[in-house]
């Protein structure tokens, strides 16, 4: 037994690891030698195995596969492997050599996964080392020192025998100076396919290859007449730009075949940077940035045209919502499923608008092809017919031994697209080492190839992998399709050729329960508050759009925005989300308050009726209409609203305009009444905040009225007897100037008597005045009155009222 363990190939107990380490340092002890009274010998001798040995599991040397080329070899090919070795240890390594070893056939998918999570264990069989002269040597190896080594072996040399995967390793065997014997210090295992000939039936392989971004754009737009759309970030030039995600994504997706599964969002936010965009507090002053890659976007959009030319499109709903958490926390928020079917109705026109082809919009893809019975009704509930699903998460069938085709008929239907899981997840984690990409690629030629060699039955295999990947997994990616593209055991299919497939009857068409949906994605789910803040902005923007005189302007980008707020994408960023969803509730509340009342003072109102004004103002740029203003009064018994309790107007304002509409009020009694005014929608439905104001009323009596109407008739009476005086005083100044007259002509006749005739003529006394003209003479009943003077235009005194 102690023989078998050290043959190559042969995996040792732990217990004869374990001996087999410690067995140098008992034999070589010169102490232990005596007391089990061995005959001496060099230690070495007697340490010395009959094979190289290991050091530890992971070994002192890391040893990297950077290339392999081809990844899936024909006869008559050159098998090129190269790399890097480094001393992870602190001694010198010395007589090192880099060699190749084919092991054994991996004929199961299992034994694959098993060999993937071992691919460093230097106590891993390791197989047959081929010909010493495809080896590299190393004099030494100094610790934390690399190593490149590059090794090329023609493929007849590996001495492969029947199609299948074979385990390919790497391995470095040396020398330490505490251990100056042959053993093996690092090992990298790998995967070669070998299927020289061409298989009578191929697998068809239908790749997706997401174009998927995170949400960039916010609710807001300019006031201007383009709307010019407004940014949270500019991160999504970077993606698209030369060299980024993005952008390569596009450049390697072009020259394969697969089907291209598309956000319409992605397109719709790209196009809008074609033009004039904004992105709020970038700089020091906090003011809106305008955004600068214009032409980064334009180029973008256009390279996605020609590579999506003659190729599958399929539209996800537009922002990719989650539909796991809209069914498990959105359902029972109303309105939520409306948002669904939005924007699965949204999506083909998008798509075909911008890249000017017609997508299939018939597909839902849960996260990570996660379904329970829930997921399925809510994806199907706006008009998908066909889910995308991933086999670790679906079961595959009773007693199967292959990996059965990718349709399942799961009933009313619906049809579950099963994703091969192995295939799509092979992918996932950092590709930005050589050696990991390597690696991925390997091992996703050996599951398609193992896959392929399980039955002679037709299959569609679909692979789903990560809906963002990264540039470097992209590339990763793009190699592995390209070699499964030329090999000789798989053709490309798109995916709705997939989906029409004949079901496997012996699959399993049982979705899973909800009991068995993954608890770490359950985590990520958006809560059920989210959806109720959606909610909540939807019936704010259902209230403000009917009054607009151009409800696009609000509508479009708001009704994007709350697609955006339950994207799938939000997955891990629960705060990010939150403030999301908050900004654009935020923004719509203000828009709605710049169509208010203005705010009235205390109203003073003297006399029986009297006219109200209330103001309303719009500093929206575009017009509204379709409002009604009602004025109530509180106190109807103290003060009516055009002889009721209230009174309502339509009202109608330009934009960046206001307009004062006037009410008729009637008042019954004095004091106070207070009155409301408020903004209705045509529908009844209160539109802003209520202005309420006082009315104080001073109300004019009756006896008030008869006191000033006896006041008015004295006024006019004196008058009356003011105006007789004065012309019966004018009459008798006329009446004595014409008897002053007569006696001056009577004087004047004796005066001319008295000259011819002397003694006739008779002197009075100068000054004296004439007979009964004398000033001290009794004033008389009926002498004249006096002259009254003039009626006084000021103002009457204080405490008079006066009818004006």
């Amino acid at each position: 037994m102690a023989e078998a363990a050290d043959f190559q190939g042969t995996s040792p107990s732990p217990a004869r690891r374990w001996l087999r380490r410690t067995g140098a340092v008992l034999a070589g002890a010169p102490l232990l030698a005596g007391f089990l009274q061995l005959p001496a010998g060099s230690p070495a001798e007697a340490a010395t195995p009959a094979a190289p040995r290991a050091a530890s599991d992971d070994g002192s040397v890391a040893v990297s596969v950077d290339s392999l080329t081809p990844g899936a070899p024909s006869e008559g090919d050159t098998v090129t492997v190269s790399g890097t070795v480094t001393n992870k240890g602190k001694k010198a390594v010395t007589d090192a050599s880099v060699g190749l070893r084919v092991g054994s056939l991996l004929d199961t998918r299992s034994s694959i996964d098993t060999a993937a999570k071992d691919s460093g264990d230097v106590d891993s069989p390791a197989g047959t080392e081929i010909d010493d002269k495809y080896t590299e040597k190393f004099s030494k190896l100094t610790p934390g020192v690399s190593q490149p080594y590059t090794i090329s072996v023609p493929a007849d040399e590996l001495d492969l025998g029947q199609n299948g995967v074979y385990d390919l390793s790497v391995t470095l065997t040396g020398e330490t100076s505490d251990q100056p014997w042959e053993q093996t210090l690092g090992v990298r295992h790998t995967f070669l396919p070998w299927q020289p000939d061409e298989l009578d039936a191929k697998t068809k392989t239908t790749f997706m290859w997401p174009l998927v971004s995170t949400v960039h754009m916010t609710a807001e737009t300019g006031s201007d007449e383009e709307q010019t759309p407004v940014f949270h970030d500019d991160e999504l030039a970077a993606e698209i730009s030369p060299g980024g995600r993005l952008d390569r994504m596009v450049a390697l997706g072009k020259d394969l075949d697969v089907t291209w599964v598309i956000d319409p969002d992605l397109l719709a936010s790209v196009e809008a940077m074609t033009t004039r965009y904004e992105i709020p507090g970038e700089n020091t002053d906090d003011q809106d940035v305008v955004g600068g890659h214009q032409e980064v976007a334009k180029r973008w959009l256009t390279e996605v045209q020609k590579a999506v030319a003659d190729k599958e499109v399929v539209a996800l709903p537009f922002g990719d919502p989650d539909l796991a958490s809209l069914a498990h926390h959105g359902t029972s928020v109303t309105g939520s499923l409306r948002h669904l079917k939005e924007a699965t109705d949204v999506a083909a026109r998008t798509v075909e608008s911008i890249l000017h082809v017609v997508p299939s919009t018939d597909y839902a893809w849960p996260v990570e092809g996660s379904v329970d019975p829930s997921i399925i009704k809510v994806a199907t509930s706006a008009g998908a017919d066909k889910v995308i699903v991933r086999g670790d998460t679906f079961e595959g069938g009773r007693d199967l031994t292959y990996t059965p085709t990718a349709p399942r008929p799961i009933g009313g239907g619906t049809t579950a697209v099963v994703a091969d899981a192995r295939l799509s997840t092979v992918f996932d984690g950092d590709m930005t080492r050589a050696s990991a990409s390597t690696q991925a690629v390997q091992r996703f030629l050996a599951q398609s190839l193992t896959l392929a060699l399980q039955t002679d039955r037709p299959r569609s295999v679909v692979v789903a992998p990560q809906r963002t990947p990264s540039a470097a997994q992209a590339q990763t990616m793009a190699e592995a399709i390209g070699a499964l593209q030329d090999s000789t055991w798989s053709q490309p299919q798109d995916l709705t050729a997939a989906a029409k497939s004949k079901p496997d009857p012996a699959a399993g068409t049982d979705v899973p329960p909800a009991s068995a949906y993954p608890k770490s994605l359950r985590k990520q789910e958006l809560p059920r508050s989210a959806f109720e803040q959606i909610a909540r902005t939807q019936d704010k923007l259902d209230r403000f759009k009917v009054i607009l005189s151009d409800q696009s302007r609000v509508v479009t980008p708001f009704g994007r925005a709350l697609n955006r707020g339950m994207a799938a994408s939000w997955r891990g960023r629960p705060a990010e989300a939150a403030i999301y969803r908050s900004g654009v509730e935020t923004y719509l509340d203000t828009l709605s308050s710049q169509v208010r009342l203005i705010e009235k003072s205390e109203t003073k109102l003297s006399g029986r009726s009297a006219t109200i004004p209330v103001t309303v103002q719009n500093n929206l740029v575009q017009g509204v209409e379709h409002l009604v203003l009602r004025l109530t009064s509180t106190n109807p018994t103290r003060l009516q609203i055009d002889g009721d309790a209230y009174e309502e107007q339509p009202v109608a304002v330009s934009g960046g305009h206001s307009q004062s509409v006037k009410f008729t009020t009637n008042a019954n009694a004095n004091g106070r009444a207070t009155v409301v005014a408020q903004l209705y929608t045509q529908d009844g439905r209160p539109y802003g905040q209520p202005v309420t104001f006082d009315v104080k009323v001073t109300e004019i009596t009756a006896t008030v009225m008869l006191v000033i109407g006896g006041g008015v008739l004295l006024l006019v009476l004196a008058g009356f007897r003011m105006y007789t005086q004065r012309k019966r005083a004018a009459a008798r100044q006329a009446e004595e100037r014409e008897q002053d007259d007569a006696a001056d002509e009577a004087d004047a006749d004796a005066a001319d008597k008295g000259a011819k005739n002397p003694a006739v003529s008779e002197t009075r006394p100068t000054g004296e005045s004439a007979p009964g003209t004398r000033e001290d003479a009794p004033e008389q009943p009926s002498d004249p009155a006096p002259d009254t003077a003039p009626e006084s235009a000021d103002p009457s005194g204080t405490g008079e009222r006066v009818d004006r």
